[in-house]
């Protein structure tokens, strides 16, 4: 099922984040995850991609297993900075094969361990290069969705330069984004009426990273420019070395989080899940009653 189509008949989203495991039993973990998960009837979850290209294999063993096994809509993240175009088509035409209908553009991140790391000659430099050879090479048979960011991607000047470069992504046939995770809703609401003005009028499903590990967390939001509220740095702080504590906090931060979002009219709610189904599961079972309606099936 194309995600674009699925959010254009108006139906409420939810959706989560895996990301590839490195071992069988990480692998084992995802698994028990994905039918812990598979209960909530997601729209669709999705499969990350490696720096640099790093777990291209991985990613794709994971998106066909899912498909196949779990009979799931999957969208298989793809980054394009490290491929020439012609490997990124490749890839494409594998997805193509197995049946895969969505693809998340993204241009991905410098390979950490390559301080001199130039993208090979012939690659998409940027996402909207990518969604653009997407559509040039394979029409409408994918439904593409991209990244936006409400707080300012780590490398953008400014807001207005964000929302610029955004609407480049769907002018060049993205259906639908998603945001990088935050935790200050009015980022998020600010962002969509900006992104409204510029004349963008895609579905923005917000992600949502419920913190159950602080120390984690807060690396994350540092490197892509997240900021943690102050009243929650202050609950988190003082209970930074007891899990439990910091995932009550954080599990009921999130609950509150999303009440917000739901009662702003938001077109879905996707969860960074960190291969895990815990939290999300308790997130869900307390928002359920004001989750819209859902059928997939129509």
């Amino acid at each position: 099922m194309k995600i674009g189509e699925i959010l254009r008949r108006g139906v409420f989203s939810v959706s989560f984040e895996f990301f590839p495991p490195k071992s069988e039993e990480g692998e084992k973990q995802l698994f028990e995850t994905v039918s812990q998960l598979r209960k909530l009837n997601p729209t669709f979850v999705s499969v990350t991609y490696g720096a640099g290209g790093s777990t291209r294999d991985r990613t794709r063993k994971v998106v066909q297993r899912i498909h196949e096994e779990v009979s799931l809509n999957v969208m298989a993240h793809l980054t394009c900075i490290a491929h020439r175009k012609e490997e990124l088509v490749e890839i494409l035409r594998e997805y193509d094969k197995i049946g895969i209908d969505n693809i998340l553009a993204l241009r991905g991140d410098v390979p950490r361990d390559d301080p001199d790391f130039r993208p090979p000659e012939g690659s998409c430099k940027y996402a909207v290069e990518l969604v653009r050879l997407i559509r040039d090479e394979f029409g409408d048979r994918f439904s593409v969705g991209v990244a936006s960011y409400p707080e300012g991607h780590p490398e953008s000047p400014n807001m207005e330069w964000e929302i610029k470069y955004f609407a480049l992504k769907v002018s060049a046939g993205a259906d639908f984004s998603i945001t990088q995770m935050f935790f200050d809703n009015s980022f998020y609401y600010n962002f969509i009426e900006e992104c409204a003005l510029a004349g963008i009028d895609v579905p923005i499903i917000p992600g949502i990273m419920p913190i159950t590990n602080y120390k984690q967390i807060k690396k994350f939001a540092s490197m892509c420019g997240a900021e943690i509220p102050q009243n929650l740095v202050e609950k988190l702080e003082p209970v930074s070395d007891k899990p439990e504590e910091v995932a009550k906090i954080g599990i009921d931060f999130a609950i509150r989080q999303c009440e917000d979002l739901l009662k702003n009219g938001v077109p879905g709610l996707h969860f960074y899940t960190l291969n895990r189904s815990k939290a999300t599961l308790q997130i869900y079972e307390a928002i359920k009653d004001s989750v819209p309606i859902r059928d997939l099936s129509v």
